[in-house]
């Protein structure tokens, strides 16, 4: 049917088809290895997070203090910011929706 030579470069080609698809593999495989190794890492500190988590949640509040103290040490303006700021924002969004209502209206 085929003649011998034709079919010898045949499994010629073949052999060189398949050693290329077994290299991309191979840097498909190096390449996806590469990308993951941040997510690996962001892994372990997730379930290290999550181990001493009680612990973080039992000294974060006395921390949180200590160190609003360090940065911040005169909290008068930080606290009535603080304090007044859901007010400000709250009436600043009421205002922005009568605006919005009004020009629906009219």
């Amino acid at each position: 049917m085929y003649p011998q030579p034709q079919l010898n470069r045949l499994a010629a080609h073949k052999v060189a088809l398949r050693r290329g698809i077994a290299l991309r593999r191979a840097q498909c495989a190096e390449a996806a290895a590469r990308i993951a190794q941040p997510v690996e890492w962001l892994d372990r500190m997730l379930a290290l997070m999550r181990r001493i988590s009680p612990l973080v949640k039992l000294a974060a509040v006395p921390l949180g203090f200590l160190a609003a103290r360090a940065v911040f040490p005169r909290r008068k303006l930080l606290g009535s910011f603080a304090r007044w700021s859901p007010l400000v924002l709250s009436a600043v969004r009421g205002l922005g929706s009568a605006i919005k209502t009004t020009r629906r209206d009219a």
